[in-house]
């Protein structure tokens, strides 16, 4: 059973040979190993923040949020660090729970952040003793690592292995976290106890430092099978890793060894994403795939001078700029895959990218997003947070503006996003069912009128262990036949990189693909062309199509929410918030069902409320050709 977990992660995850991969090599392209050798600063000189000891230095980079810091520090000076207990990381194997064991390990790591962030504010050694047990209980932690993602160890289970270091999402943050507790405190540290310091530098060293240089197996490096699905873990991943060595590692060539594999890693990342930009994962995901990319690159320009930098590249601007096209507005963005339907973004992480991609649109949408008063914090990402008091200034002067293109389209990804000015949004997509945290959801839209979405994509639940396993398809949230698509013959799409659309067209009001290739063979599919037009307030969905045969009626789904009025045939009156919305069809050709779909998961409910609907047309006849009209329009 433990093989078969690891053997399902390793698909899902590791992907065998992606479309359009692309061998750009950018960061390859700047530096090679030689050059690293002359370039990279040495002995953490590349850090910007003050010392330690600088009392006038963090007074003015903390600025307004010292006291804060301070006082967050203050409630966690009795705080009793929880234990991760061996039973929490089996749960993972028993129940699917990955909360059982995340949770205590989450609070940890804020705690030893928060205390970080306090001494580093008062300067006055009151928390240093409290943020030693931090760090020395983290130490003597087995792994770092979470229990859901334990599972690539040689045993296959999610109880730590000594003698396996995993790198992780969390293992990496921690090493970072770590790595700049490290940098800060050590010469504190050692007036207690210089033990404190040896252990911190020695686990670093083993659990990431390591298994970096020697361990090429981790799926995210990039490193065999050049072209397999990557996604944020790489650029997660490499840049706490490199933040390790930056911050750990003085030896110039051993420096530049560990920079240079990050390098090749990272470009394999570029290498398989699309040049458009588009974030396959979506608007939660660009925080951890574009955001990191962004942290990355510019520790690796700090780090080299300047020399080892792609911020004028095309591709890192429009990788940051899709976190502003996909802004519906009043919270709601477009959230493809497994993506929430509500999210604003982290203001200075967006006007960090802005500045180094040079793109006003970034830094205007950062403003936007930026909400007065609220204190810079990035949980256990000390980094980010670091990053974020260090553009404060300029954020807070930055004026707010969302102003974004009527046709935005993404010719690589295959999204494609339109808004006109009788208030309708809509986002289309066509890609294949095999992307990074793929739903099948080939062809599908969502809409939105002023603002509020109307026919909605419902996202994803809580994460367990079906999530990302041979039953991930098993999941109502995944499927087909729970996004606004036709089910072919009664039959849903398929999951698979040959799933796909195909002819796809985008022009500015109109979008159009043929569906029928991200069907099975069961579907006996000819053709189906699903296209959108919009028109003025209203938006026009048509599915032309041709059929083998016919051996089931045609279903076709919309998905929405808020409350639902079909008692006037050929009539569905949706009405939410402040919209209200119409949506036409002929009641000669179809039979309609509205099923209401209750949200137990509070990762839904939070979004959307306690249930949503989906309106289900059942083709009244079946026909081996013909073309089916549906228009919606506000009110």
């Amino acid at each position: 059973m433990k093989r078969f977990y690891l053997l399902i992660i390793t698909l899902l995850l590791s992907a065998t040979w992606a479309f359009g991969y692309t061998e750009r090599n950018l960061l390859q392209k700047q530096a090679g190993l030689e050059m690293l050798k002359e370039v990279l600063v040495l002995n953490q000189e590349w850090v910007q923040y003050p010392d330690y000891t600088d009392r006038a230095g963090w007074d003015s980079l903390m600025s307004t949020y010292k006291e804060i810091y301070i006082r967050r520090g203050e409630k966690l000076l009795d705080y009793s660090w929880k234990v991760i207990k061996a039973t929490d990381y089996l749960e993972f194997e028993r129940s699917g729970n990955r909360n059982v064991m995340e949770t205590p390990l989450e609070a940890n790591n804020r705690a030893i952040a928060d205390l970080l962030l306090a001494e580093l504010a008062e300067g006055k050694g009151r928390f240093i003793d409290q943020l030693i047990n931090g760090v020395f209980q983290a130490c003597e932690m087995t792994s770092w690592a979470l229990s859901a993602h334990l599972i690539v160890q040689p045993s296959g289970s999610s109880l730590p292995a000594y003698d396996y270091p995993v790198i992780d999402l969390v293992s990496g943050d921690m090493s970072g976290l770590l790595s700049w507790t490290y940098y800060f405190m050590h010469e504190s540290f050692d007036k207690v106890n210089p033990e404190i310091s040896r252990r911190l530098r020695h686990e670093i060293r083993t659990r990431i430092m390591e298994p970096y240089l020697t361990n090429h197996s981790f799926w995210w490096m990039g490193r065999q099978n050049k072209g397999r699905m990557l996604n944020n873990w790489n650029p997660w991943c490499n840049s706490n890793v490199l933040m390790c060595f930056l911050l750990m590692e003085n030896d110039r060539d051993r420096l530049a060894q560990a920079v240079y594999l990050t390098m090749q890693s990272v470009d394999e990342f570029f290498n398989y994403i699309k040049a458009d930009g588009g974030c396959e994962e979506g608007p939660s995901y660009w925080g951890h795939a574009a955001g990191k990319t962004l942290d990355y690159l510019e520790l690796l320009s700090d780090a080299t001078q300047g020399k080892v930098s792609i911020f004028d590249e095309p591709m890192i601007r429009n990788m940051g700029e899709y976190i502003s096209r996909s802004y519906v507005g009043k919270g709601w963005v477009v959230n493809f895959a497994d993506a929430s339907a509500k999210g604003e973004g982290n203001a200075a992480l967006i006007y960090r990218f802005g500045k180094a991609a040079n793109s006003d649109e970034l830094k205007g949408f950062a403003a936007l997003m930026r909400k007065p008063g609220t204190v810079p914090d990035n949980g256990r990402d000390i980094f980010r947070t670091l990053a974020a008091l260090s553009v404060d200034g300029e954020l807070q002067r930055a004026v707010p503006q969302h102003k974004v293109p009527p046709f935005t389209w993404y010719p690589e990804t295959e999204f494609c996003y339109m808004n006109n000015s009788s208030g309708l949004f809509l986002a289309t997509k066509g890609g294949y069912n095999d992307e990074s945290h793929n739903h099948n959801d080939v062809g599908t839209f969502s809409l939105w009128i002023d603002q509020t979405p109307v026919l909605i994509d419902a996202g994803v639940g809580t994460y367990t262990r079906q999530t990302f396993s041979s039953e991930r398809y098993t999941i109502w949230t995944m499927q087909s036949n729970y996004h606004n698509l036709p089910m072919i013959n009664g039959v849903p799409q398929n999951h698979g990189r040959k799933y796909k659309a195909t002819d796809v067209k985008a022009a500015p009001n109109r979008f159009e693909a043929n569906i029928a290739t991200a069907y099975p063979p069961a579907a006996k599919a000819k053709y189906w062309i699903r296209s959108y037009q919009l028109k003025g307030k209203a938006l026009q969905i048509n599915d032309a199509f041709e059929l083998e045969e016919t051996l089931s009626p045609n279903v076709i789904n919309f998905m929405t929410w808020g409350e639902v009025d079909a008692s006037a045939l050929g009539k569905v009156r949706i009405r939410l918030e402040n919209v209200q919305a119409e949506l036409t069809y002929n009641p000669r050709l179809f039979h309609l069902t509205v099923e209401p779909i209750e949200l137990t998961d509070p990762r839904l409910s939070n979004v959307w409320g306690k249930q949503i609907f989906r309106l289900s047309f059942q083709a009244k006849q079946k026909t081996t050709k013909g073309t089916y009209t549906f228009t919606i329009k506000r009110l």
